[in-house]
């Protein structure tokens, strides 16, 4: 029996997807092999791969002077790729601390740049909103400036895009493909696939041209991006499986009616949460209101001890992975693209009766 799946990732794909798959998964495309068993360089996965890439940059409407690479290491691998990519190791490079995702890139930067300066800290506020921009303290000589506009954990994200002078580079890791982006504003967007791409072990990197030729000369080949870019990012054997199953989840957005008609879909979905969060005293919600997430949602209950019962009450619902991330406990729900407005409705409708009963 299928369940409500809220994992933050590796997270739900479509089940149409999951149905394609199916289907084609010991016989793709008459072939008598699966996906996985044909060679990256033949012209059929050559094809499988162009078409993913177009159907991507349809979808975010990615200009011309953009490159988009489908590479391995995760969002986590990017977080070392892109100082090399991008400074000098005497650089000074700009990061908003909002988060665990924000800390994390953080720290691997400064293994790599001579000061790396966080110009904006929610650290203060218990990382529940997202420091004014006005209040930023930018370094006036910064290679490029990070941020995360969705902390995944926190449920923290951006109402806004920053802006800056100089490259900026973001980690949509779980907000990709969530609504319509401007991809022009930004330098850098990079993704890992496992909450609205697809499965784990691929990365989507979309990077504008003219910073294709900043990289250090030990940057790894397999993380150089011009490298990769002249190599259709096949410089090495590729996670073949999951680009595949990454062009299905395009075709799908596509069908949906692109990102405009996802973007409404999931500001349903989040409302509906919020409100049930919001219209009672057993649940609470962190973060800032103006800063919510649409995609990762955590909340607790006004009476910790009825965790453990919340949690196995709502298995046995059919609604699964709903723990909060270790390093905050409570709940969380990640309603990426894949989870269903029935499948929040039935969220919605457990937490309105668990808190009936224990409220």
């Amino acid at each position: 029996m299928r369940v409500h799946n809220f994992s933050a990732g590796p997270a739900a794909l479509p089940l149409e997807v999951l149905h394609r798959i199916q289907s084609e998964l010991l016989d793709w495309q008459g072939s008598g092999m699966s996906v996985m068993e044909i060679s990256h360089r033949s012209k059929a996965f050559i094809r499988v791969a162009e078409q993913a890439e177009q159907d991507l940059r349809e979808l975010l409407a990615v200009p011309a002077n953009y490159k988009v690479l489908f590479l391995q290491g995760g969002a986590s691998g990017q977080f070392a790729a892109i100082p090399m990519n991008l400074a000098p190791a005497d650089a000074t490079v700009d990061y908003v601390n909002t988060g665990n995702w924000s800390k994390r890139a953080i720290v691997e930067a400064q293994r790599y740049c001579a000061r790396v300066n966080v110009i904006a800290d929610a650290k203060d506020t218990g990382y529940n909103n997202v420091p004014a921009e006005s209040a930023w303290q930018r370094s006036g000589n910064a290679s490029y400036l990070h941020y995360t506009p969705n902390e995944t954990i926190g449920g923290v994200t951006f109402p806004f895009i920053p802006n800056t002078n100089v490259a900026l580079v973001a980690d949509f890791s779980s907000s990709i493909l969530s609504a319509p982006l401007d991809v022009s504003r930004f330098g850098v967007i990079y993704a890992g696939a496992q909450k609205n791409i697809g499965p784990s072990g691929l990365c989507v990197v979309i990077v504008r041209d003219d910073l294709l030729d900043r990289a250090r000369d030990v940057t790894p080949a397999i993380w150089n991006w011009r490298q990769m870019a002249a190599d259709g990012s096949m410089s090495n054997t590729p996670p073949t499986f999951s680009w595949y199953v990454a062009g299905l989840v395009f075709q799908w957005l596509k069908a949906q009616g692109g990102l405009a008609s996802m973007g409404e879909r999931n500001r349903r979905k989040a409302e509906a949460l919020y409100a049930v969060i919001d219209g009672s005293g057993f649940y609470r919600n962190p973060v800032a209101r103006e800063d919510r997430s649409i995609m990762n949602v955590p909340f607790t209950l006004a009476k910790p001890d009825l965790d453990k019962l919340f949690l196995g009450d709502a298995k046995e619902a059919g609604l699964t992975n709903l723990e909060g991330h270790r390093s905050v406990g409570g709940m969380r729900a990640s309603i990426y693209n894949a989870v269903t407005p029935d499948g929040v409705a039935a969220l919605v409708t457990f937490m309105q009766e668990f808190e009936r009963r224990h409220g």
